[in-house]
């Protein structure tokens, strides 16, 4: 069966994910966009470095082609927010990215872009999945792969230039040429480097990478930007006395950071340091978006300033709803994902990481300092997460028992209230919180806690993990 989670669609390589999955997606897309009158207005095809992703995007072409569907393939690996930037600026119907984001080497996978560059919601990937799990290989129609260097439907695009020249536009240039800042970049093995090195030497800054040869095992770790995995980050911002370090995970939409000091600055972190900066420095005014295991006290910079800060469900396609509903400045996730107003309606860790750069250079501060700051502002919240597996047949056990039972244990703190929209969310009248959900990507259980000291986010995550026989 073919189903679509939060970030899309993945599976293992060779077991879900084969090329027969791939086209019954592909001419499910098709299917749906002919039952909309939108396929000729045309598609965007991209992918990034992990194995089989090159040959996948050309199966993608290829039914696509074979469907009479106009087709803007990037050939080459890519940022996935370039390939949402790029379906918005193209005014495609819909993009396709080959890509499984931060998953584990193990894994690919396709992301489904809506008209203007969004996430595809719940409704779109649901009914591309049944459309999917009730076709046949019979029912694929697709040219052959000779047929497809020169299709008279297919435009190859190589060239990155547009997405690049749409961040640099937005950056304050002048500020950072004249700080001369010296970054490490670690695009993870993945598809970052051409393009944040592109925006940051073209601002004068100073750039080493590390980590940027093509290795589809991504250095036998995560490429996912966490403390875990930044260590030679860190270690390179150190050796090399840099103002920073900046990673981006796989498909380059996530972003981690290393401060000055080496420290690992967590995503929330990020939100907040960039959701000041642009009230109070450039001048901004507007809400903020957040999910619902993100920090809260990006809702303490809000009221701060006289703004509010929205809760939505897991997904990145609710913050960019909710942000066009609102005309929040800012939403992010707790993952390492955000987005600005004015930006693509998706997560992108390269204008991100550009971003936070401005934000440094117009300081004339350390990054270290500018947290510090925040903390003597608004006060300390501290956060801890875990992503639990278990085996297959305690799902239902697990879902039973705490969405229909609601077979929580006693916490020790007032509870102000528990919610139910996206998984289990717990709040505390201490301004603290714990959630339980199903991953949407991965086959684990996840838990977040955050509380005003870490022994405490700690000892509550314990808990519920050990009342649920969890570890």
């Amino acid at each position: 069966m073919i189903n679509f989670g939060t970030g899309g669609w993945r599976e293992i390589i060779g077991d879900g994910f084969t090329r027969a999955n791939v086209r019954l997606i592909t001419q499910a897309l098709c299917d749906r966009m002919a039952s909309e009158g939108v396929g000729g207005r045309g598609l965007v095809v991209g992918h990034d470095r992990r194995f089989l992703s090159l040959e996948a995007a050309h199966w993608v072409v290829e039914v696509l082609l074979g469907n009479d569907v106009p087709v803007t393939l990037v050939r080459r690996p890519a940022p996935t927010p370039m390939f949402m930037w790029t379906v918005r600026n193209l005014d495609c119907a819909y993009g396709i990215a080959v890509t499984a984001s931060h998953n584990p080497a193990l894994y690919n996978g396709i992301k489904i872009f809506t008209e203007g560059g969004r996430d595809a919601e719940v409704a779109v990937t649901d009914d591309i999945a049944a459309r999917a799990n009730a076709l046949g290989d019979a029912d694929v129609r697709a040219i052959e792969p000779e047929e497809l260097p020169r299709h008279p439907l297919l435009t190859v695009q190589m060239s990155l230039n547009w997405y690049l020249d749409a961040i640099i536009d937005k950056l304050d240039m002048e500020t950072i040429r004249h700080r001369h800042l010296h970054i490490v970049l670690d695009p993870m093995f993945g598809v970052a480097q051409t393009s944040l090195q592109t925006v940051l030497m073209t601002a004068r800054c100073q750039v080493d990478v590390i980590n940027d040869r093509h290795d589809a095992l991504f250095g036998g770790r995560m490429p996912s930007p966490t403390a875990a995995t930044l260590e030679p980050l860190k270690q390179a911002v150190l050796e090399r006395k840099a103002d920073l370090g900046i990673a981006t995970d796989g498909d380059a939409d996530r972003l981690g950071i290393i401060d000055d000091t080496g420290q690992f600055l967590h995503p929330n972190q990020i939100l907040v340091l960039l959701y000041e900066y642009l009230l109070t420095t450039k001048g901004w005014r507007g809400p903020a978006v957040r999910n619902m295991s993100t920090t809260h006290l990006l809702d303490r910079v809000a009221q701060a300033h006289g703004e509010v800060c929205h809760e939505v469900p897991v997904g990145f396609k609710w913050i960019s709803a909710k942000m066009d509903e609102t005309d929040a400045v800012i939403g992010g996730e707790s993952s390492g994902g955000l987005t600005v107003r004015g930006h693509i309606a998706g997560k992108d860790g390269v204008y991100a990481g550009s971003l936070l750069v401005e934000m440094v250079a117009a300081s004339g501060k350390k990054l270290s300092e500018l947290y510090a700051d925040i903390l003597a502002t608004y006060g300390r919240l501290e956060m801890v997460e875990a992503a639990y597996t278990f085996a297959g047949e305690r799902k239902a056990e697990l879902q039973r028992r705490v969405f229909a039972d609601h077979d929580l244990p006693d916490f020790g703190y007032d509870v102000a209230r528990v919610g139910w929209d996206d998984g289990c969310k717990v709040y505390f009248a201490n301004d603290g919180w714990v959630t339980i959900r199903f991953s949407g990507t991965e086959p684990v259980l996840r838990v977040f806690c955050e509380m005003p000291t870490l022994a405490e986010a700690e000892q509550v995550g314990a808990l519920l993990a050990s009342h649920l026989g969890l570890g």
